[in-house]
């Protein structure tokens, strides 16, 4: 599969920890200099703004979706490629995954959660084929992953569905991560539901 288009999910918290910070500069900075196009959330604080930030300035082409009403509290990033406004959530999710080949997450509250937890089940169902990264900052993502994993062992998913996402530690190996990704197709719909007595 040919990685042209990245989705970022990310958190626009201005009150984080620097080595946070610095993940997602060096995220955008990579991305950019890979030739990757990027679409985001569109914010210009946190994580959001530093990935956005340092993808521009390392010339990358960065895209925005933001839902009018957060408009009344922040514009959104001014310098983008584009920045599309859209009617509420719900469109900025789809618009933030038309014609993406992959989805990168870096840390992120409840809003990063569920864009994630959707992309998952979307991919789980066979509506969303590219691969999922997790940037796992300072092991941020440790309790999630070790959560999903007992969802396998408790078989409310299978084996399998381990295959969806992949975590690294630094940004600087995501493009690995995508290259080596697990190929994933429609047929998989047929694993989505666990059958009794099997949990692969």
């Amino acid at each position: 599969m040919s990685i042209r288009r990245v989705t970022v999910y990310a958190a626009s918290s201005q009150a984080l920890d620097p080595d946070y910070i610095s993940a997602a500069n060096r995220l955008g900075k990579c991305l950019a200099e890979a030739g990757l196009s990027i679409v985001y959330g569109g914010g210009s604080h946190g994580l959001m703004g530093a990935m956005a930030d340092a993808a521009l300035a390392a010339g990358g082409n960065v895209n925005g979706v933001i839902p009018e009403f957060l408009t009344r509290v922040e514009k959104g990033h001014q310098g983008l490629t584009s920045l599309e406004v859209v009617d509420d959530m719900r469109t900025r999710k789809a618009r933030m995954l038309d014609d993406s080949d992959a989805v990168i997450t870096l840390p992120g509250g409840c809003g990063t959660f569920e864009e994630l937890f959707e992309v998952m089940t979307l991919k789980r169902l066979g509506q969303y084929l590219g691969p999922i990264v997790l940037i796992n900052t300072n092991g941020y993502y440790d309790k999630l992953l070790e959560f999903l994993e007992q969802s396998v062992r408790q078989h409310f998913m299978s084996k399998t569905h381990l295959e969806m996402w992949q975590s690294v530690a630094e940004p600087e190996q995501v493009l690995d991560a995508l290259r080596s990704a697990s190929p994933w197709s429609k047929e998989h719909i047929g694993l989505a539901a666990v059958k009794a007595g099997k949990s692969s």
